[in-house]
């Protein structure tokens, strides 16, 4: 497990949307989170501030007005991924990278919290099991927060 001790910065990076280029913002966030930015163009979008992510490309497509994958949410207290941000950040990111043992990381994917014993651990982390990258998840007083959509959870008859 690798990751910063203590609290995130105390600004609120939503405060920071419209004053910095949406990329700009995000790249920054980025580094100062997980260590590693990706090469892409970023677009924050609507009232929840949701990230999406896309490379550029000088094919002209037609069809819907909006491009990109959905990548990250800007929250109030840091930038928290999705599970396919994970994968592009995930295996270049050089702090707050937590790895889960195999039944840590099945009962995350249930939607259970975990606990990771790291107490000191605070904020948005990048979710890790062997080779795979799980999302993120808040560290908070040694347990992993939860934040693996409903929809995308596992179901195990137990």
């Amino acid at each position: 497990m690798s990751g910063e001790r203590g609290e995130k910065a105390i600004t609120n990076p939503r405060d920071e949307i419209g004053k910095l280029p949406d990329s700009e913002l995000v790249k920054k966030l980025l580094i100062e989170n997980y260590g590693y930015a990706p090469d892409l163009v970023y677009e924050i979008r609507g009232r929840y501030h949701k990230v999406y992510a896309w490379k550029p490309c000088p094919l002209e497509v037609k069809g819907p007005d909006r491009q990109g994958v959905y990548f990250a949410r800007i929250e109030s207290d840091g930038i928290r991924l999705s599970i396919e941000g994970s994968f592009l950040v995930g295996p270049k990111a050089t702090k707050d990278v937590v790895e889960l043992d195999d039944e840590r990381a099945r009962r995350y994917l249930t939607g259970e919290s975990v606990e990771i014993g790291d107490r000191e651990l605070h904020g948005w982390v990048i979710v890790r099991w062997r080779n795979y990258f799980l999302g993120s998840a808040k560290a908070k007083a040694g347990k992993l927060i939860n934040y693996v959509p409903k929809e995308r959870r596992l179901r195990l008859d137990l």
